[in-house]
């Protein structure tokens, strides 16, 4: 009987604290991408099919929602960022009714599905383009053309400013057909839309309605601070400065992007899509639907993708900061990420996302070292906030090496390589003979099936970790004195997760390579509820923290005090 009351007293506790939490705060999210998640068809890449088969592993795992990269229709000059339909799936993945198929069982088991959105440009291939091209009605300026320049010496036509691509090399592009340059801010086969034309706003809003009608739960913005650029009043462009970051006139980091990117029109952008979602809701209810921006920008320039006070804008500004530690990083570098975000993200809007990986940056394992890909999960999981993950990471998938192939030559293939599910023919995740990139090395020993039989493996760590995001402690985190963080050494990061009544979470990360020797951190007995495989500790055993606490190089643990 005692037992059951301190269960509905817990029970209780938790649903205090989270009333005003919404779903996407404290959201575990996974980043798939399809091509390498799971092929049910045997031609090597992944589809929709194989994914629906496996949503049931995210739900293992406790993701809340997954994002998947592009599905649409595509040529694939950049696997699936240069889409020619924006509401076709490109039949690499399989068709519409293999969409909804995914959406009933994502439903079934309470995952939410959140897709990659990509409005800076179309592929070449699109019929927008074509439209614009032949100059139709309506369609005339919907990418951003021009004249150019004519050189007063020679008598050629230039474009129209110095500005460089992304890739390298000139943003403009002549046209024989059209005449006239088109911008790219990418590859030359993805022309960029005009979004000071009302016309492609309208257009992209449409889309944004058709996936929603489909019940897809948000989301995640490519590109963000590419999307407008500065253009004056007469239509010419101004050359941007240079950056003195690189000697190269054709690389991208040769000038500073002080028209191409973080336009004022951009953040503006942002809050009408926010009112879209929200007019959306309004209209159809249904939980919260989320906007993740992929921009790789100022903290302040997050911070309007935000809001502004009285406008809303994305939920979430993806914060890549925990993606530059290196794996020579102490505790106090990982707390000065942490507060570069939190200084001006969490003090201004009380929000927080962690992002340690993605299908542009190789992952944690050849960046850091195996050692700390548990160390960097505990990490992001153990901080309030959204945690996002991508496909691998927990298991521990490291970058492989990739050569050129005529499907694929892309210096990022390394991270895009299949994800391991068994020791078994091509890790289980295709019937071929041959996979689209290469399955990795080590796929006997960092697999699901092998992981989930391994008492500290990281995809038990990982699982762990979840479980405690409904906890009291965990979700007291907008509470006043709910978390808090240092490095009480120089390689020791503590994490303190709390509902200041009867729960108390002490997470302690030891970055180096040396035996670390803690005296006098609480005066508290706590309980080991987790432990990384680097650990002595057993789980269950408990320790008074007014003693000392021995931790080893690169060990991992998570300490529960329960009054």
């Amino acid at each position: 009987m005692l037992t059951r009351l301190l269960l509905c007293l817990l029970a209780s506790l938790t649903t205090v604290a989270a009333t005003d939490i919404d779903w996407w705060e404290n959201a575990a999210l996974y980043q798939i991408y399809p091509r390498s998640f799971q092929d049910s068809n045997g031609d090597g890449v992944g589809d929709l099919q194989g994914i629906t088969r496996r949503l049931a592993y995210l739900k293992e795992i406790g993701i809340t929602a997954t994002w998947l990269s592009p599905i649409f229709s595509s040529p694939m000059s950049d696997f699936g960022y240069d889409i020619s339909n924006f509401t076709e799936i490109d039949p690499t993945f399989g068709t519409m009714d293999d969409f909804k198929a995914m959406m009933v069982q994502a439903k079934s088991l309470g995952l939410k599905i959140i897709l990659d959105f990509v409005p800076n440009h179309s592929s070449d291939e699109c019929e927008w383009f074509t439209k614009s091209v032949n100059r139709q009605d309506g369609y005339d300026d919907f990418y951003v053309w021009h004249d150019g320049k004519v050189n007063a010496t020679t008598g050629e036509r230039e474009p129209p400013s110095n500005w460089v691509s992304v890739f390298g090399g000139s943003q403009w592009t002549w046209h024989e057909t059209r005449q006239q340059f088109f911008l790219h801010q990418f590859q030359v086969k993805q022309p960029d839309l005009n979004f000071s034309n009302p016309m492609v706003r309208e257009h992209l809003l449409d889309v944004l309605g058709f996936w929603l009608d489909l019940g897809v739960d948000g989301f995640r913005i490519d590109a963000v601070p590419h999307i407008f650029e500065h253009r004056n009043s007469d239509g010419s462009y101004r050359d941007e400065p240079l950056s003195g970051w690189s000697s190269d006139p054709n690389s991208y980091d040769y000038h500073d992007h002080i028209y191409t990117k973080d336009q004022p029109a951009t953040v503006e952008l942002m809050y009408e899509w926010r009112d879209y979602l929200l007019e959306y809701q309004a209209k159809h209810g249904g939980e919260t639907r989320v906007l993740l921006a992929e921009a790789y920008s100022p903290v302040e320039t997050l911070s309007a993708y935000f809001g502004n006070g009285t406008r809303l804008g994305t939920q979430l500004p993806m914060n890549f900061q925990l993606m530059y530690l290196s794996g020579f990083s102490t505790a106090r570098d990982v707390v000065g990420s942490i507060d570069y975000w939190m200084n001006t993200m969490w003090s201004r809007h009380q929000t927080a996302n962690w992002v340690v990986g993605n299908h542009d940056t190789p992952r944690v394992a050849s960046r850091m070292g195996a050692h700390k890909v548990d160390l960097l999960n505990v990490i992001v999981n153990a901080l309030p906030g959204a945690s996002v993950t991508y496909y691998g990471e927990e298991i521990g998938m490291s970058n492989v090496e990739t050569e050129c192939t005529e499907i694929s030559c892309d210096g990022r293939d390394g991270e895009r390589t299949p994800m391991q599910w068994a020791p078994a023919r091509n890790a289980d995740f295709s019937a071929a003979e041959s996979t689209w990139l290469p399955i990795g090395p080590d796929f006997e020993r960092l697999n699901v099936r092998t992981e989930r039989g391994v008492a500290r493996s990281t995809l038990q760590v990982f699982k762990g970790l979840q479980q405690l995001k409904s906890s009291s402690a965990f979700l007291s985190f907008k509470q006043p004195g709910g978390f808090s963080y240092e490095a009480i050494t120089e390689q020791v990061l503590q994490i303190i997760r709390t509902n200041q009544r009867n729960e108390e979470f002490r997470i302690l990360v030891n970055m180096g390579n040396k035996i670390e020797m803690i005296n006098g951190l609480s005066n508290k007995v706590y309980e080991f509820v987790l432990a990384t495989a680097y650990s002595v500790h057993r789980i269950g055993e408990t320790i008074d923290l007014s003693q000392v606490l021995v931790m080893m190089p690169y060990e991992a643990i998570v300490l529960r005090w329960l009054a």
